[in-house]
């Protein structure tokens, strides 16, 4: 006699077992994040049999932990190989019982060395007083976590101890291995730490001013923007048949005549996008809010997604992943990845392959149209006005008026 644990799926024999009662909204859970009914029917028969084989073994709802569920895979398996995704599942099971209080909290976790300690500490400042956005966060950490191991090994972290030789030694071993923008990366990163340490307490000196600055000049480049033909012969070339297409295609659209950075377009939620009032709030840089219009073909863009596309989801996020289970995207780098898939299909050389030259080409065309750098500044959320001083540079016809004529005239 079938037992339905859901209306769409069965198992051959009744449930049972300490877990007989969680079974059912582990399938539901699976079903609102949007796996498909053949995933969810192996979720399904891979924790009954956890359930029984707990049962089977004496083991009660108090007892479980992430052991047990090693120990059942290992037992289904009699010997062969224990497949990935059947860990995952059940590691994802386990989880969510212990974050709905079902079964205790992990007694046997690994304990924090002391520079994950404080690297968790820095994480949580930049989140909540800074407003760092986490894809930054993960960028800072991967350059703090050596420099605290290099400094204090497996020991305690003592940040009081630190002086301003120990900041520049680090800095001259990283250098060699590192491109100048890393180079930069890096310094920043530093600086930040060195800053929070200093409003914390622990350090009494401004060590920040004792990183090294990186030689090179603002202005010594022009801004790498997308011609406004390609971007045309881009949005002309992708198409708004699948659901994939018509998320894609709103968020080069949102690129292309907002300039949004990479992680606005990941962090924007439903909330954002106000229908009635026309705009669309923007969180940027340091956590700031910024109102922006929402033109008619962007509006139109993220309509046809949220209407034919986009998936259902607990997610708040306006984009979501393409499969199972549905959530936002983790960082800017998935942005990224859809533009130079878009790039590529359209068979458009581009000056790179990234989401942030149509920021730069939304700047350079607002220019050659008669805005000024202010006006541009305003529309690109930049905080300094020296941000925006480089696009104009890319004024030719202005820079002309100012260049000295040849000594000695045409020759």
């Amino acid at each position: 006699m079938k037992c339905h644990v859901t209306d769409d799926v069965s198992l051959s024999q009744p449930l049972e077992g300490p877990l007989l009662a969680h079974v059912g909204a582990f399938a539901q859970w699976a079903r609102e994040q949007g796996y498909a009914r053949s995933s969810r029917s192996h979720r399904v028969r891979l924790t009954a049999g956890l359930s029984r084989w707990l049962k089977d073994e004496g083991i009660t709802l108090s007892q479980i932990s992430s052991e047990h569920a090693r120990a059942y895979l290992h037992a289904r398996a009699r010997g062969r190989p224990v497949r990935q995704a059947d860990r995952a599942v059940l590691h994802q099971f386990i989880a969510i019982l212990r974050d709905r209080g079902v079964i205790p909290p992990e007694t046997s976790a690994p304990r924090l060395t002391p520079v994950e300690q404080e690297i968790r500490a820095f994480a949580t400042y930049l989140r909540q007083a800074r407003g760092v956005t986490d894809g930054t966060i993960d960028h800072y950490l991967r350059f703090i976590r050596p420099f605290l191991t290099q400094r204090f090994g497996t020991g305690r972290v003592g940040l009081s101890s630190l002086r301003a030789d120990h900041v520049v030694r680090f800095v001259q071993r990283e250098i060699p291995r590192l491109s100048v923008p890393r180079v930069k990366h890096l310094t920043t990163a530093l600086r930040s730490f060195l800053q929070y340490a200093r409003v914390r307490g622990d350090v009494v000196v401004d060590l920040a001013a004792a990183v090294p600055t990186v030689a090179s000049w603002s202005m010594a480049t022009i801004p790498r923007a997308i011609p406004p033909d390609a971007v045309r012969r881009l949005l002309a070339s992708m198409r708004r048949r699948t659901p994939i297409d018509r998320r894609d295609y709103a968020i080069v659209v949102l690129l292309a005549d907002l300039g949004l950075r990479a992680g606005e377009v990941v962090g924007l939620e439903l909330e954002d996008v106000d229908w009635n009032a026309g705009q669309v709030r923007i969180r940027g840089k340091g956590g700031h809010w910024t109102a922006l219009p929402l033109p008619t073909r962007v509006g139109e863009a993220i309509a046809a997604y949220l209407q034919e596309g986009r998936p259902q989801s607990p997610s708040r996020r306006v984009f979501l992943r393409a499969y199972a289970p549905y959530r936002g995207f983790k960082g800017s780098m998935a942005i990224s990845a859809i533009v130079r898939q878009a790039l590529q299909h359209a068979g458009i050389q581009a000056p790179t392959n990234g989401a942030h030259q149509f920021r730069h080409g939304l700047a350079t065309q607002m220019l050659r149209h008669g805005a000024s750098l202010r006006e541009i500044g305003d529309v690109l959320r930049h905080r300094r006005p020296q941000t925006t001083t480089i696009y104009a540079k890319v004024d030719l016809t202005a820079l002309r008026a100012l260049a000295l004529p040849w000594p000695g005239g045409v020759q």
